[in-house]
């Protein structure tokens, strides 16, 4: 019996197709080396076997079940809009599409929204806005993205700065386990909490039926302003000193000198309705490939440039809430830009850029219709390491492609760079080199520099050498993970792997160490050994000017270990949830049982597969030993971030089913080697 009889056999009534077409149409993402691969004549590589299109939970579950039966791999299908190679079928898997879970159901009074994962962004957004609602999550592709695939990717919204990422609006979620299990999982501000390692894992830890995300009421007014800077590092900055003023815009983007014109042009869509594909010079072709094949020359006129003829760099910043608070908000934001030689361009750039604000969805087919390739690479560093970032990456791309770059998703203790680069060659197979050259040393530049290589687009096959090189010793502790939720691994296998046909690096770059003891004043982070105790480490910070920043101190024991403290979830801390932007645990060195050692290095949020660092918080050491801490602190008296209302559950009882997962991931771990 063929694998559609079976299928259709063992689940009557669940929509499926093995055409061609259908086939051709689900074997990849929009991660743009397969873009290449079609322009060379090669659409129709990665086939996968079928596509199913289930319809609830039940038949998710039967559909997985049946599958650990059969040994056939499953991939989770959304919009298809990721950029990274995480949808790359073999010959016997089957896509599983998950728009026909599209609904939804707004629990006012909890300030909740329950979505299945096919719903798709804008139509959210845009009913939820008619009811006075919002997520507060806005990626560049809300166009073309679902729930799901926001929470897979782990994903971060043009709103972040004030929202915070996908993982901080998730309160719950429904998963169906790649043993057929239904199970929720729910967050806690002081854990055990699974949700860490869901959020991001692209499918390969089962698949998300159902998420309950916190919303916000649309606020009363928004407020617009720009601001000019004589270079990029005065922009960042004066974005550094509002995110560690407490402020919180939830937008805040600093373009670079080329990037500034790029922005103040606006859309790239026509003001009417045009039919057909838009007609373009026969000589323009060659002269865009002809300068991109010059990129090193291309690159230093363009820096020539910078801060003279280009001008420079552009802040936009959009501020929300009460017409007095965006007011407060405005004008504290002045006076720190100025204090960084910034000029006020008004309102008029911040509301251009809102009004076309996912116009750079559309500005990458034009790139490849020319003969050209484009693609972006978003990373993250704290405020210390942003100028090797910054300078590393540009460095490493220049040879190769043109780079262009902006810096968006702050936080008090750090940035995200998103570097553009777009390049072309004399025919596809040198494109395809170049593409994978620009990328292999563009990664090794991030992580010299401190950075971590994925801020908000995951990882799939695209970053999958330069994830082995950051996670360092704690590779076999991600497989760890993996092999705990699914031990037949057909959930989206060979995802967190290097792609077939990509060229390997001749040698992994030497990954920085973890953090030295000690205090990064600057990004205002403190990193202690774990048998330091909480007295201890709020004495040594005092006598600097900065504070754990504990609540209640009456009711902590001062003699605990910080390792210790940790284990219990970090009592006194803030609940992040009035705060999604800023965070406790930035970084971490800790011991397995059976002896194995890994380092999470301090970065401001990233999106490199399950959090690793989360299965120490709230789990009383069952799962290994801490040896060192990196936490944010702040500075003395500096003032809190306004609150976001949030009227859920606070610490939830843990599930049996939870309880399960983590027992069976404790003895996993348990199973690593030294």
């Amino acid at each position: 019996m063929d694998l559609r009889a079976a299928l259709e056999q063992a689940i009557p009534g669940l929509t499926l197709s093995d055409s061609l077409a259908d086939r051709v149409c689900y074997a990849r993402d929009l991660w743009p080396r397969h873009h290449l691969e079609v322009r060379d004549g090669r659409p129709a590589e990665h086939l996968p076997r079928l596509i199913v299109w289930p319809t609830d939970t039940a038949q998710v579950a039967q559909l997985v079940g049946w599958a650990q039966e059969q040994g056939v791999p499953l991939v989770p299908f959304g919009a298809g809009s990721g950029v990274c190679g995480a949808v790359l079928p073999a010959a016997d898997t089957v896509i599983v599409d998950l728009k026909r879970l599209r609904h939804w159901k707004l629990h006012e009074e909890q300030l909740l929204l329950e979505a299945q994962p096919g719903v798709m962004g804008i139509t959210l957004e845009e009913e939820l806005g008619r009811l006075g609602f919002t997520v507060g999550h806005f990626p560049s592709s809300i166009l073309c993205s679902t729930v799901g695939g926001w929470i897979a990717a782990r994903g971060a919204g043009q709103c972040s700065g004030r929202y915070g990422k996908i993982e901080d609006l998730l309160e719950r979620l429904e998963l169906v386990t790649p043993t057929g299990e239904v199970v929720e999982l729910s967050r806690r501000a002081r854990g055990p909490n699974l949700l860490p390692l869901i959020v991001g894992s692209e499918g390969t830890l089962g698949f998300i039926t159902r998420a309950w995300l916190r919303v916000q009421r649309l606020p009363e007014r928004r407020g617009y302003v720009a601001w000019s800077f004589p270079d990029i590092e005065a922009g960042w900055s004066a974005m550094r000193r509002i995110y560690q003023a407490g402020l919180r815009p939830p937008v805040a983007r600093l373009y670079d000198p080329i990037d500034s014109v790029i922005m103040r042009s606006g859309s790239v869509k026509t003001a009417g309705p045009r039919r057909g594909p838009r007609a373009r010079p026969a000589w323009l072709r060659p002269l865009v490939r002809g300068a991109l094949k010059q990129p090193g020359w291309l690159n230093l006129a363009i820096r020539s440039f910078e801060g003279n003829l280009l001008g420079g760099c552009t802040l936009v910043l959009v501020f929300e809430g009460s017409a007095a608070e965006v007011e407060q908000d405005l004008a504290a934001a002045a006076t720190l830009a100025r204090l960084e030689r910034g000029q006020e361009l008004g309102e008029g750039p911040a509301r251009r850029w809102w009004e076309h604000r996912y116009s750079i969805s559309f500005r990458q087919a034009p790139v490849f219709q020319l003969g050209a390739f484009s693609d972006t690479l978003e990373v993250a560093a704290p405020w210390s390491k942003l100028s090797a970032l910054y300078r590393g990456v540009r460095a490493a791309l220049s040879p190769h492609v043109l780079v262009m770059a902006h810096l968006s998703h702050a936080y008090p203790d750090g940035c995200s760079i998103y570097f553009t680069f777009t390049g072309a060659a004399q025919d596809e197979a040198r494109a395809l080199a170049l593409y994978d050259a620009a990328w292999r040393d563009a990664t090794r530049a991030v992580l010299a520099a401190g950075g971590t290589i994925s801020h908000h687009h995951g990882v799939g096959r695209s970053k999958a050498q330069a994830l082995a090189a950051e996670l360092g010793a704690a590779g076999p502790i991600l497989r760890a993970v993996l092999r705990s939720f699914d031990p037949a691994r057909i959930c989206n296998p060979g995802n967190f792997e290097p792609a077939p046909g990509v060229a390997a690096s001749a040698s992994a770059p030497a990954v920085p160490p973890a953090a030295e003891l000690g205090l990064d004043e600057l990004s205002e982070l403190a990193t202690f050994g774990a048998e330091t105790t909480l007295e201890e480490a709020e004495q040594w910070l005092g006598r600097r000017g900065f504070s754990l920043g504990l609540e209640g101190w009456s009711g902590l024991d001062g003699t605990q270990t910080l390792g210790a403290w940790l284990g219990q979830g970090c009592p006194g801390a803030p609940d992040l949830r009035a705060d999604p932007v800023d965070t406790l645990v930035v970084g971490l060195v800790a011991r397995l049982a059976a002896g194995r050692s890994f380092v999470v290095r301090p970065a401001p949020r990233r999106a490199t597969g399950p959090e690793l660092a989360a299965v120490f918080r709230g789990t009383q050491g069952r799962m290994g030993h801490v040896e060192r801490l990196t936490l944010r602190v702040r500075r003395t008296g500096a003032p809190r971030a306004r609150a976001l209302p949030f009227q859920g559950e606070q610490e939830p009882a843990l599930s049996a089913a939870e309880r399960r997962l983590l027992e069976r991931l404790e003895q996993t771990l348990k199973e690593v080697p030294a």
